[in-house]
C-alpha cells in the first residue's frame, strides 16, 4: 500500500480515498435497510402469529358456544297459550301422552275463573318460574293465558311459544254450546249454561249477549298480549300487534281445521317434545279427541248476520292471516303422495369450506 501510495499521484490517491468512502457508506447504508426490513418483517410475523392464536381461539370460543352441550338441549321451554275451543285439548293430550315416553314435563297454566290476563306480580312469578324451574326442564306449559313477552323481564333466552286458531264463527259456535252442554272429554262436569236450552241460531235471531259480535273478539287478545289496547273490542292496533307477535314471537300457528299437518310440523322442528306425535295422531285410539256435545251449525243467515260485524271482519283478516302463514311454512315444509303427507329432506348443504383440513 505505501508502495502504491508512492507510484500514485496525489490526485488519483485522493479519488481513490472517496471512491472507498463512498463504498463503505454505500455498504452501510444497505446494511442498514436490510436491518430495518428484517425488523419488519420480523414484527410482521409476530403480529400474524398473534392474529392466528386470536383467530382460533376466536373460533374455539363460537364452537363453544354455538355447539349444543347435554344441558343446553334440556334447558328447553315451550309455552301453548291455547286459544279456548281451537281443539286445544285434544292438541294438549297428545303432550301429555309424549311426555312420559319423550322425558319432558308437562304443566297447566291453571289461572283463576280461567282470566287471560295476569297481574303484573303473577307475571313476574311466571317469568321467574319458567326461566329458574330447573326441575321442570324440559317443559311444555300450557293454559288460557295471553302472550307475555319474556324480554321486558331482561330474560335473555326466551321460551317457544306455539298456538293453534280456528275460523272465528266456529269458534264462538263451539265454545256457546261448550257451555251448555258441555263435551265427551268430561261429560258429567255441570256447565254454567247448563239447562238453556236455546240454540246458537235462536240466540242470534233474538240478540242475545252470549251470541253477540263482542264474543268474537278473542283470538286477537290471545296474541297481541297483555297491554290494555288488546282488550278493547275492535282495537286495529291490537290486530296489528296481534299480527305482529304471531310472525315475530311464534314458531308456529296452525289451525284446528289442519290440526294434523301441525302436528307432523311440530315433530319435525321440536322432536325433543313431538317425537312419535304423527304416529299417534293417525293411527291411536283417538283418546285424546275432544268434541263438545248437541252442537248444531248456525245457518247460513246467523253466520251473514255476524259477519256484517266490523269485529268479525277483524277477527277473519286476523284468522286468514295465520292461516296464510300456515300455509305459507307448510308448503316449503310438506308435500302430499297419494293421499299422504311426507316432509321434505334436508334442501341445503355445505360447499367450499376453508381452510381446508388433512
Amino acid at each position: 500500500m505505501g508502495l502504491l501510495r508512492t507510484m500514485m499521484p496525489p490526485k488519483f490517491q485522493l479519488l481513490a480515498l472517496l471512491a472507498f468512502a463512498v463504498a463503505m457508506f454505500f455498504l452501510e447504508n444497505q446494511i442498514q435497510k436490510l436491518e430495518e426490513s428484517r425488523g419488519k418483517l420480523e414484527r410482521a410475523i409476530a403480529r400474524h402469529e398473534v392474529h392466528e392464536i386470536e383467530e382460533r381461539h376466536t373460533q374455539d370460543g363460537l364452537r363453544e358456544r354455538e355447539a349444543p352441550s347435554a344441558a343446553d338441549s334440556e334447558d328447553v321451554v315451550v309455552i301453548y297459550n291455547r286459544v279456548p275451543k281451537t281443539a286445544s285439548t285434544s292438541f294438549t293430550n297428545i303432550a301429555y301422552d309424549l311426555c312420559g315416553k319423550n322425558h319432558y314435563h308437562v304443566l297447566h297454566i291453571n289461572t283463576t275463573k280461567n282470566n287471560p290476563v295476569m297481574s303484573m306480580q303473577d307475571q313476574v312469578r311466571f317469568v321467574k318460574n319458567v326461566t329458574e324451574w330447573r326441575e321442570m326442564k324440559p317443559a311444555f306449559y300450557h293454559g288460557h293465558v295471553s302472550f307475555l313477552d319474556f324480554t321486558k323481564f331482561g330474560v335473555k333466552k326466551k321460551p317457544i311459544y306455539i298456538n293453534v286458531i280456528r275460523d272465528p264463527i266456529e269458534r264462538l259456535v263451539s265454545y256457546y254450546y261448550f257451555l251448555r252442554f258441555g263435551d265427551d272429554y268430561r261429560p258429567g262436569l255441570r256447565r254454567r249454561k247448563q239447562g238453556d236450552k236455546k240454540t246458537f241460531d235462536e240466540c242470534v235471531s233474538a240478540g242475545g249477549s252470549d251470541c253477540a259480535p263482542e264474543k268474537l273478539w278473542l283470538q286477537i287478545p290471545f296474541f297481541c298480549g297483555h297491554y290494555s289496547e288488546c282488550w278493547n273490542v275492535g282495537s286495529h292496533w291490537a290486530l296489528e300487534q296481534a299480527k305482529y307477535n304471531l310472525v315475530n314471537e311464534y314458531l308456529l300457528v296452525g289451525l284446528t281445521e289442519e290440526l294434523e299437518d301441525f302436528v307432523m310440523m311440530l315433530e319435525a322442528a321440536l322432536p325433543r317434545f313431538f317425537r312419535g306425535a304423527t304416529e299417534l295422531y293417525k293411527t291411536g285410539k283417538k283418546s285424546h279427541l275432544r268434541k263438545t256435545s248437541e252442537k248444531k251449525p248456525p245457518t247460513k243467515e246467523s253466520s251473514a248476520k255476524l259477519q256484517q260485524s266490523a269485529i268479525w271482519k277483524m277477527e277473519n283478516e286476523f284468522y286468514e292471516f295465520a292461516l296464510e302463514q300456515f300455509q305459507f311454512v307448510r308448503a316449503h315444509a310438506v308435500r302430499e303422495k297419494d293421499g299422504e303427507l311426507y316432509l321434505l329432506a334436508q334442501n341445503f348443504f355445505y360447499e367450499k369450506i376453508y381452510p381446508k383440513t388433512n
